[in-house]
Parts: C-alpha cells; structure tokens; sequence
C-alpha cells in the first residue's frame, strides 16, 4: 500500500465545487487508489499533543475545528467507524521504534483535517479510521522517524494518509490577489523538485534548507503530516505529484503519492 500527504487547504472544500483539488479528491478511488485499503491511519496537523497519541473508538464524531464558516459545512457528518485494533498496533510499532510515551484518547473523533479530505475520497464512510497526533515539540526528523516505525502497516492493508498543507500562512492569504505569490510558488517548487529526487534529508531539515520556509508555513503542523507519509514509504520510496492548484494567492494544494515502485510525476 502506498502512502500519500493530501493538502486539505480550507474547510470550504467540503462543499466548494469551484476548488479543483475538491475534484481531484472525489476522484480518488477511481484515478489513484483503486484497491480498498483495510483501515486508514491519517495523521492531521489539527491534532496536536506533547507525545504520540491515537483515538480509540467505536465511531469517529465529526469535530468542527472552525469558526465562521457556511452553516452546511456544520451539518455534515462522517461517521466512519473506528478502528481499535489499528490503534494498537500503531502504539505498539511505535513503541517498538524507541517512542517511549504512546498514549491513547478514548473520546476524541475526527477534526476537519482528516475528515474533509476521507469524506471526499471515501464518501461511504466505511472503512474504520484512525488518527494519529502531531508533536510540535518535536521537529521533520522526529516526524520521520514515526513514519519509518509505522512501515509494517503498509503490508497490513493500512492506507497511511498525512494531512496538511504544502504551504500554510493563514495570514498572508488574498482572495483578490494573483494566482500564487512568488514565495510560496519558490516554497512549493523546492518541495516538489526534493520530494521527486529522494532528498529525504532535505526534508526533514527544510527549515534550514528551503527557501521562505518560515513563510510557507509560519507554524510546522501542517507540514509535519508530509514527514510521517513520506517515512512510512522508506529511504528508497519514489514520489509522485498526483495533484497541484492553488487558492487564496498562496495556499497550494499540492498532494503526493509516496511509493517504491518507479512513478512519473504530473
């Protein structure tokens, strides 16, 4: 089973026919990922903790993590089951890696980050999901490395999907303005040119590395969720752009496929 990082953007793309990567998401199932996948661990930058946690229910409530929003958007629901044993799992692979604290949160659903995304990919919501936190307190390498411990899944039927933005600064965004600013295309080409050529170093440290990178995402948790996918898929896995539009002048919607098999990127 592939990984892959999904830029969710805004949570407008639940109901705004006008965004493309709304498109690209509804087509999924049929164009990317036709194999059902047996559970789907997704790691969301809105779910943040100070160590490694999972939800363990029955059935994911619908969290609406945003404020003055479309009165629809509050009125949709995605009742995906849980999935219990997954999160074991995931505790225990993690645990197995060195991650000494791996918690467990028996009340918390899904936040706008994974379900806007899994109800446009997975409109039946019937495959049972889980989440996994994000840790600011920790850094690309540390994020990586979750991913790397979380490989086994892959060969279990698990989907691994890490939610975020390939560019997210809330702040600088402009409805009226151009199609993308330059800084936040020159973040987006770096992520794209050392995703397709394997500098998975580059990655972790795009801090240091990248240009405009506090630009591109002033705050890292929606960028964490890319370095969870992409450890998961391993050193030698072969990225694929399968989506990339952009909205607001500087939220790009890039999205990646992360495979070790040979892929041709879009």
């Amino acid at each position: 089973m592939d990984t892959f990082f999904i830029s969710h953007g805004s949570p407008t793309l639940s109901i705004d026919d006008s965004l493309p990567a709304r498109h690209f998401l509804k087509s999924f199932q049929d164009k990317i990922l036709p194999e059902r996948p047996k559970s789907i661990l997704i790691i969301s930058g809105h779910w943040e903790t100070s160590e490694p946690t999972v939800n363990v229910v029955k059935v994911n409530a619908t969290i609406y993590d945003f404020y003055g929003f479309p009165k629809p958007m509050y009125q949709l629901k995605y009742p995906a089951p849980g999935a219990p044993e997954l999160a074991n799992r995931v505790k225990e692979l993690l645990k197995n890696s060195g991650f000494e604290r791996v918690n467990s949160d028996k009340s918390r659903g899904l936040d706008h980050g994974a379900w806007v995304p899994l109800m446009l990919m997975y409109p039946e919501a019937d495959i049972p999901v889980c989440q996994l936190s994000v840790q600011m307190e920790g850094n690309g390498a540390h994020h990586y490395n979750m991913g790397k411990a979380l490989a086994p899944l892959r060969d279990e039927g698990v989907l691994i999907i890490g939610s975020g933005s390939a560019t997210h600064n809330l702040r600088s965004i402009n409805p009226n303005g151009p199609r993308h600013v330059p800084w936040a295309r020159e973040f987006d080409s770096w992520l794209k040119d050392s995703l397709l050529n394997g500098r998975h170093d580059d990655i972790k440290e795009y801090e240091k590395v990248a240009p405009y990178a506090k630009m591109a995402h002033p705050s890292p948790d929606h960028f964490y969720p890319l370095h969870v996918a992409l450890g998961a898929a391993g050193e030698t896995a072969k990225a694929e752009l399968i989506h990339r539009s952009w909205s607001f002048g500087t939220m790009s919607y890039a999205s990646y496929r992360f495979s070790t098999s040979t892929s041709t990127s879009a």
